[in-house]
């Protein structure tokens, strides 16, 4: 069998590459970067099938340097020490370092990003990463501290039908089909701004067809897709149309659609990582202070499905989204710290007030360190009214409760010990 459509439209150049004009638009960053050159090492953040390998083929090609690719979820610490000893042996002195790309790079453990430091560090490899994932999570501060970050977007209608227009005038096999696009909606609104999935889309399409004249219409599309909805979606990529329908059913309390969103996940293959880290981040963001117990139960899901795998770990993945959807909702930890975050954005390093201050010498004692602090456990109740905030922002309420059960006794409680300063 031939390689696949997407594969066979995959570019060569920068002029023919679709999207990302933000970065290889002429005058972008990355453009500048690589007409140059010479680039540094970068990781590139976007959602599937928006170019990020191809750019970074395209790169090599253009800066005719040797070019490595390990993916995370196949190689181990072992290979990449041999990419990396590969790379310095083939490194020539007037030569830019070879470029080492590294697709899905937030699926390294730590170890194996430990593993990159050196070679990034001294020039050995210039590193390109992959990532689908926010790498202020899924990378080490130290590696992305050696890295520019650059955030590709989903592709925008146009980038898509251009895609497509391509597809059918360039493509030896679409050519001898004679395909006709008289409706394209459906393609773009399955794809979800992915070039690949909608490349595959529409080879299945055309393959399904049989015929030397392909209409393609929105109906046929969605009929071909019901039969196998699947078909161009697999591989375990992340799905972030079906994963924001999972997380929006668990917070608009319908488990129903919860269980089924999730199941169109497991059938995808999606990663049970991801799934389950949605889960944890949902139960502090949607449900969190009104069942505290959902946190609790969310990680304890992550952790058996870690322990246990395929296909049991869908039963905890299953118990913990039927408990979010089910639990009364509050984001009143996520909106206080995000107002607590522009607080402190907006105000700059406040000084701590000195009795809050640690005196853990006697010079920082004769400054007055500590000095007046009060050891709420000495007090009734384990309470004593004191400033804790720094002045310029005394008074500052940054917690409200929200109305629940379980909240409304923790605001009662705060309301008891404060008085008017927590009376919304």
């Amino acid at each position: 069998m031939g390689a696949p459509l997407a594969e066979r439209l995959r570019p060569r150049t920068l002029d023919d590459y679709v999207g990302q004009k933000h970065l290889v638009g002429p005058g972008a960053v990355l453009r500048k970067m690589i007409d140059s050159g010479r680039i540094s090492s970068f990781i590139l953040w976007g959602p599937p099938g928006v170019g990020k390998t191809t750019l970074a083929q395209i790169i090599a090609h253009k800066l005719e340097t040797p070019f490595y690719t390990l993916s995370a979820v196949t190689s181990g610490v072992k290979e990449v020490r041999e990419v990396i000893e590969k790379a310095r042996n083939n490194r020539f002195f007037s030569q830019a370092s070879p470029i080492l790309f590294i697709d899905e790079i937030h699926r390294f453990s730590k170890s194996q990003q430990d593993s990159l430091l050196g070679a990034v560090e001294q020039g050995t490899v210039t590193l390109i990463g992959a990532t689908t994932e926010n790498p202020s999570f899924e990378v080490i501060r130290p590696l992305l501290s050696r890295c520019q970050l650059y955030v590709l977007k989903s592709l925008s209608k146009d980038d898509l039908l251009e895609l497509l227009h391509r597809a059918i005038e360039k493509d030896v096999v679409l050519k001898a089909k004679r395909v006709e696009l008289q409706e394209t909606d459906a393609m773009l609104r399955y794809s979800g701004g992915d070039a690949r999935k909608l490349l595959n889309i529409l080879e299945l399409v055309v393959e399904a067809d049989g015929t030397d004249h392909v209409v393609v219409t929105d109906k046929v599309v969605a009929e071909r897709l019901q039969q196998n909805p699947l078909a161009y979606d697999k591989g375990g990529e992340m799905h972030y149309d079906i994963i924001s329908a999972f997380i929006k059913s668990i917070r608009g309390s319908d488990p129903d659609a919860a269980l089924y969103w999730l199941a169109r996940m497991i059938e995808g293959g999606e990663d049970p990582a991801f799934i389950a880290r949605r889960l944890v981040i949902s139960a502090s963001e949607d449900v969190g202070l009104a069942n505290p117990n959902a946190l609790l139960l969310a990680n304890a899901a992550f952790d058996a499905v870690m322990k246990i795998g395929w296909p049991e770990g869908r039963i905890p993945l299953a118990e913990a989204t039927v408990y979010l959807a089910a639990s009364p909702k509050s984001n009143s930890a996520y909106m206080g710290v995000n107002d607590a975050l522009q607080l402190v954005r907006r105000t700059g390093n406040l000084p701590v007030p000195l009795h809050l201050r640690n005196a853990p010498t006697r010079l920082m004692k004769d400054l007055g360190y500590g000095k007046d602090y009060k050891y709420a456990h000495d007090y009734q109740g384990h309470f004593v009214e004191q400033q804790f905030l720094p002045g310029e922002i005394q008074g500052e309420r940054l917690w409200h409760a929200q109305e629940n059960a379980a909240e409304s006794k923790l605001h009662d409680r705060m309301v008891r010990l404060w008085g008017e300063r927590y009376k919304d």
